[in-house]
This record gives structure tokens, C-alpha cells and sequence, in this order.
């Protein structure tokens, strides 16, 4: 007997945690398990000491560095299989401290915590017999850290996915997709841009809404080499850049198709939501002194102002009045949609939290896209579907392969 459900799961909907962030972010971790990114035993061990907001960083630290110690010990005895999957989860774990930490004015410990995560990455990389390489990209006047993951050290020329990282993930983060592209035979380039990660946190670079001036020096980079196929490049956007990466391709067409997760036509949607009538018109008409007033006693709330201050630290601006002009800039219009000519594939999860309807509104403006919708009743809602991953990554290459008519390698 078949059964149909009707409606989401009560376990799933009551959720982990009361606080909204910390329940999405443990959703987060925990789908990282399908592919080695995460122990589910680890994930429970540690959230189950967690009491407050306050305890996140340092349980998740504390988990961290255990798996980290475990993962030197096996590389000392020559054990670099479970040396590489003990980096893996460490890099992760040490990614969770790095979000706990990044709503607090404890800048040492942040700048330390995300350097312990990309060491963990960077020993993860060391471990894979000389199929991942680090990648310097040019870009303007200087680089993007990148990494090229491959499925071996052989240097056969593959198709490669290009992955785009969101507003605030981990370079961790993207394991997922690219161990599920590695699985089919595929290459993955992973990347930091500008305000995202280390060209945030330690070169103090800032987004930009043009980001096709970040994918082409990406897709140069990439053409150049022996060991990829240029007639079969894809791009991945995760959360934020389900805009970043439409924008870019309204200008960067060497790209066969492009997937996003999910679409995103308004970044500043997300902010704007919360403001009240008159603070939006405020923006809108340019009254900055009582934005910026209303903004400063709204700000008193401490968990309100942690929250703006992380997720303003990327944007470049002055005062609040200019973050939410500099947010609004980051917009999909109709005439910028339509120079779009690579074929896009658009999530559409239940209970998208950041850009509800958005998929559906970018799915409207280009010419050659479609949605694939992912639901509570499959265990795969909420933004990126954080517990239905094996899912996402079955659909959405499933779509890929017959794109490029590559069909998926067998064992």
C-alpha cells in the first residue's frame, strides 16, 4: 500500500530548536551527512548540549577540534581515507562556530574560527592523491581563492560544474554538489568571491551586484586548462546567488545551462520585508535621517542588531540608509533577465523563508527556464531543501546530463 501524505511530518515541523536560525542551521549540518560532510552522531551529540544561542559556537568547537585530532592522528599513520573524511567533518563543524560567532563583536575569535575551518578544507584537499587542486583565479588586481575538485589525478578533460557560493556559506558547504558532480565524472570549480569567506574575512573585499565581472575571470580561468571541457561548462548557484548567477549570465554566455537553488529576482526582498510602510518609503524617497533614526532605535533590540550587523558586514556602506539602497541595487530586472540565453533550471522548495514566489517570478522573466518544485511531504522544504540533498542533487543532475547528453557513469 502506497501512502500519500497530505501534509508535512510533526517531527520535521516542530524542528530542533525554537530559535529559527539555529534550527535551519542544524537542518544545514545534518543533510551535510549524505555525502561525509557530517556525522549524524556527531550533529545530535553536539546540538544536544546546546541550551542558548551563546552555546553554539562553543560546542560546535568543541566537537571540531576532537575531529580534527582524530583525523591528524590517522594522517600520521598513514590513514588518509579517514583522514580525509575526519577534515571534511572538522572543516564543517569549524563552519558552525564561524556562523556562531559572526553575530558577536568577537573578531579575533571569528578571524581565528574561520581560519581553523579552512585549514581543516585545506587538509581535506591535501588528502584526495592529487585529484583536488587549489586554483589562484586572476581577478582585477589580484585573485580568487579556487579549487578544483576533479574525480582523480588522471587530467582527463571533463565536463566541470561551476559552484557558487551564497551570502554566508562555508566553501564546506558546497560538498555536497560537488561530491554528487564527482560521483558522475564530472570536475567542480569552487570558489570564493568578492565579500564572500576568506576575501571577506581576510582580504575585507565586498559583494558587488555585477557579478558577471566574478564568473567570466572564472570561465577564463577554467578554459584554459587541459583538464577541462570548454563546450561543457554548468554553473550551480546556492542561495543568494540564485541571483549572482543569473545576473552574470545575462553577460556570460559560455555556459550550456545553469541551475539555481532557488531563484532569486530581489535580494533586498528579504531585508525590506520586516520594515514597516513608512521605513520602506523612507528608502525609497531618499529621507536618510529618519531611516537612519528609526533604524538606530530599532537596532536596540540586541538580537535585531546582531543579526543586521552579520549580515551587513559583506555590503560596503555607511550607515544603514546606504546598506538597504546598496541591497536594493541587487535586483533582476525584466531587460537584464531577457539577455539570458542559457537554459536555467530553478528549485522551488515549499517554505522558501528568504525569497518566497521568487523562483516562479525569475522562471517568468527568462526565456529558457524551468522550476522543479521539492516538498514538505518528501522531507525536502525550507530554503536549499537542508534534509532533502540527495534529492536536490538527483534532480538536478538528472536535468544537467540530459542537457549535455552526458550520460552518468556506472561503477
Amino acid at each position: 500500500m502506497i501512502i500519500t501524505a497530505t501534509h508535512g511530518n510533526h517531527l520535521l515541523e516542530k524542528g530542533f530548536f525554537a530559535d529559527e536560525n539555529l534550527d535551519f542551521a542544524t537542518r544545514g549540518v545534518l543533510g551535510r551527512a549524505v555525502h561525509g560532510a557530517s556525522e549524524i552522531g556527531e550533529v545530535l551529540a553536539t546540538i544536544g548540549r546546546i541550551r542558548h544561542s551563546s552555546d553554539w559556537a562553543p560546542q560546535w568547537a568543541l566537537t571540531a577540534q576532537t575531529v580534527r585530532r582524530e583525523a591528524d592522528s590517522a594522517k600520521a599513520g598513514g590513514h588518509l581515507v579517514s583522514a580525509r573524511s575526519g577534515y571534511l567533518r572538522a572543516a564543517t563543524y569549524w563552519a558552525c562556530v564561524v556562523d556562531g560567532l559572526s553575530t558577536t563583536n568577537a573578531e579575533p575569535e571569528l578571524l581565528a574560527a574561520f581560519r581553523s575551518h579552512r585549514d581543516a578544507w585545506d587538509a581535506f584537499i591535501d588528502c584526495s592523491r592529487g585529484a583536488h587542486l587549489r586554483l589562484d583565479i586572476p581577478y582585477e588586481d589580484g585573485c580568487l581563492p579556487g579549487y578544483l575538485l576533479r574525480p582523480d589525478a588522471s587530467g582527463d578533460r571533463r565536463p566541470t560544474l561551476i559552484i557558487t557560493n551564497g551570502s554566508d556559506g562555508s566553501i564546506s558547504d558546497l560538498w555536497t554538489p560537488t561530491a554528487g558532480a564527482l560521483d558522475r565524472g564530472w570536475n567542480v570549480l569552487v570558489y570564493d568571491g568578492p565579500g564572500q569567506q576568506s576575501m571577506l574575512f581576510e582580504q575585507l573585499t565586498h559583494f558587488r551586484p555585477d557579478w558577471e565581472a566574478v564568473l567570466t575571470p572564472v570561465v577564463d580561468a577554467l578554459i584554459a586548462r587541459d583538464d577541462v571541457d570548454p563546450t561543457r561548462l554548468t554553473g550551480f548557484g546556492v542561495s543568494q546567488a540564485g541571483y549572482w548567477l543569473p545576473r552574470a549570465l545575462a553577460f556570460e554566455h559560455r555556459l550550456v545551462g545553469a541551475v539555481v537553488d532557488p531563484g532569486v529576482v530581489d535580494v533586498s526582498a528579504s531585508w525590506t520585508r520586516p520594515l514597516s510602510g513608512g521605513m520602506v518609503r523612507m528608502l525609497r524617497e531618499g529621507n536618510r535621517d529618519k531611516f537612519d533614526r528609526d533604524m538606530r532605535l530599532a537596532t536596540k533590540i540586541p538580537s535585531l542588531g546582531r543579526t543586521l550587523a552579520w549580515r551587513s558586514r559583506p555590503y560596503q556602506h555607511t550607515d544603514w540608509y546606504d546598506l538597504y539602497r546598496t541591497v536594493m541595487e541587487y535586483r533582476l530586472d525584466a531587460e537584464l533577465a531577457a539577455q539570458i540565453r542559457t537554459p536555467l533550471l530553478i528549485t522551488a522548495p515549499d517554505h522558501e523563508r528568504f525569497w518566497p514566489g521568487q523562483s516562479q517570478q525569475l522562471a517568468q522573466l527568462v526565456a529558457h527556464a524551468e522550476t522543479i518544485s521539492f516538498h514538505a511531504s518528501e522531507g525536502a522544504d525550507h530554503h536549499c531543501q537542508p534534509l532533502g540533498r540527495l534529492l536536490t542533487e538527483n534532480r538536478v543532475f538528472n536535468w544537467l546530463e540530459e542537457l549535455l547528453d552526458e550520460p552518468a557513469r556506472t561503477p
